[in-house]
């Protein structure tokens, strides 16, 4: 069941991007976009709480500071630079690169936590940055430079949204944890994103779906609306219930899929095709990637029962 729910939350991220990016294009700003990402996520998830566990809503303070880390630096962060990285660079490459998350999360399992870590680990790193250098056409800077830091930024706070995430699933409920982070993601963004400012009549505008969808028209309400519900709150909350249910390896390894699907998408959608080369290069990558996520040693046996109802991670035993 993780499998099959992280494969769904890679489809709808996946996509997303490429809505995102039209949504971008219309002149919403990408802190203006990642902040009612995050706010709507968490109205509904508080929404669905007070209907179903209201005890969510009362945490230590210990999970608190946890949550306002993963929230301001894993979700508004990760949210943030990746919609600034796809404003400049195609959606498939800014997801290659913000996904050096995976090695990030092995390296420091191996020199932070001291977690046994195969050798294979070092060939994946070698992998994914040959790939990642084919991918960029380092050789001729096809690719725009900024959009590929906004992309490793993206990168080291995916890094964040996994070891923190994974870490605090152990004590608290999959939606619970949705609406705490997602809270302090938008109180961040209620600062910085200008979203008092906006024009929100741009929103009734008829637009263009561009790509191979140029011919339909429709209010740019549409594809916003679906970028923070199913693209963010469906998304998010089928992301860390994956991560109740399966290690930070293993869901990392079913959430880098979203890449394929990012390509796929936005090559039908918007026209992003790669060259020959860049395919070979994204397929290194994702074989880095791959190799990098089994490089961790620690088997997980699952109570899938305790998971089921509690939305928990159940006991790990190695």
């Amino acid at each position: 069941m993780g499998y099959i729910i992280g494969f769904l939350a890679a489809i709808l991220f996946g996509s997303n991007g490429s809505v995102v990016k039209l949504v971008l294009s219309e002149g919403v700003t990408a802190a203006q976009m990642t902040f009612f990402r995050a706010t709507a996520t968490m109205i509904i998830a508080g929404i669905v709480l007070l209907f179903t566990d209201r005890s969510a809503f009362k945490i230590t303070f210990k999970q608190l500071l946890t949550m306002a880390a993963l929230g301001v630096f894993g979700v508004a962060m990760l949210q943030w630079f990746y919609a600034l990285a796809i404003a400049r660079i195609p959606v498939g490459i800014a997801l290659l690169f913000e996904y050096l998350a995976v090695l990030a999360v092995a390296v420091i399992a191996r020199f932070v936590f001291k977690e046994k870590v195969r050798a294979r680990l070092w060939a994946a790193i070698a992998l994914v940055l040959v790939g990642l250098a084919v991918v960029a056409e380092v050789w001729n800077s096809s690719v725009d430079g900024l959009g590929m830091i906004f992309a490793l930024i993206a990168a080291a706070a995916y890094t964040v949204y996994f070891l923190i995430g994974e870490q605090a699933l152990k004590g608290m409920n999959v939606l619970g944890m949705t609406f705490w982070a997602m809270l302090f993601a938008s109180l961040f963004w209620a600062f910085f994103s200008g979203w008092q400012n906006m024009d929100y009549s741009v929103f009734a505008h008829q637009i263009s779906l561009s790509g191979s969808l140029a011919a339909i028209y429709v209010p740019l309400w549409v594809p916003f609306l679906w970028a923070i519900t199913m693209g963010s709150f469906v998304a998010f909350y089928l992301s860390f219930k994956a991560l109740s249910l399966l290690k930070a390896t293993s869901a990392g390894i079913i959430a880098s899929s979203e890449v394929i699907f990012a390509f796929i998408v936005a090559w039908l959608w918007l026209g992003e095709a790669l060259s020959f080369i860049q395919i070979i290069g994204a397929l290194i990558v994702t074989a880095g990637i791959v190799l990098a996520q089994t490089s961790r040693q620690g088997k997980v046996v699952m109570d899938l029962d305790l998971a089921a109802t509690t939305g928990t991670i159940p006991v790990a035993k190695k």
